[in-house]
């Protein structure tokens, strides 16, 4: 997934009222940008931090400016939540996730179980595992509390376990179902649930699995350009 425009790198300021984010340019311009993130941003939002900005074509936007990067501890973390979608996305299309390979038909933003649209709908299949619709859940991952272990979510999300359960009923409906994490940074190996921060995820997702649900985790490759599904994770249960 390439950004929608060249980057411009500057200093965090401040992030408040979780959308909005202050934020010094390297040519000496402070913009406020928006920040497409609704969760706490536990260690990827330190006051002075390096970050990249994208700018909007858009003139109507009040805010042009979109925070997209973070880089921390040599590296770069992605922030933006819109993203995971068009990264796994793009990942299906180019067969680059083989247990959501065989599948003739992808779909985003489908609308299905109570009031809710799933992330992507995959369909037509071809194979044993194929043979019925398959819902795939995205949601985005960058909490890294111990070294190498990414964690979510990194607030309670009454929403993610509604989603977890949305899941368990397409597998009921004799559908197949999957929670995908994508973790938008590189430098983890392994990932949890953070249960101690929401409780309720933690067990919704203990049920989803027993349901049926498959749980897929993957990393991302990311630089100033793109941001690139690379590698799976290891899941710790």
């Amino acid at each position: 997934m390439f950004f929608p425009s060249p980057l411009s790198r500057g200093k965090l300021i401040k992030r408040y009222k979780r959308f909005l984010a202050d934020i010094l340019l390297d040519d000496g311009s402070e913009i406020t940008a928006h920040c497409a993130n609704p969760g706490s941003m536990m260690g990827v939002a330190p006051e002075g931090a390096t970050v990249w900005v994208s700018r909007s074509s858009n003139k109507a936007r009040k805010y042009p400016f979109s925070w997209e990067l973070l880089e921390l501890d040599g590296g770069y973390v992605a922030i933006n939540t819109n993203n995971p979608n068009k990264i796994a996305y793009e990942a299906i299309e180019n067969k680059m996730i083989p247990e959501l390979s065989g599948y003739q038909s992808i779909r985003r933003e489908v609308k299905y179980g109570e009031n809710s649209r799933i992330d992507i709908l995959l369909e037509e299949g071809r194979g044993k595992k194929q043979d019925q619709p398959c819902y795939v859940e995205v949601k985005n991952v960058h909490l890294m509390r111990h070294k190498g272990l990414a964690e979510f979510p990194d607030s309670v999300t009454s929403r993610g376990t509604k989603h977890l359960e949305e899941l368990s009923n397409m597998i009921r409906a004799g559908h197949r179902a999957v929670m995908l994490y994508i973790v938008q940074r590189g430098d983890c190996q392994r990932f949890k649930i953070a249960d101690d921060i929401d409780p309720n995820y933690g067990q919704a997702l203990l049920k989803a699995i027993e349901a049926g649900v498959d749980l897929l985790c993957y990393d991302c490759e990311i630089s100033t350009n793109e941001v690139v599904l690379r590698k799976p994770l290891d899941i710790l249960l």
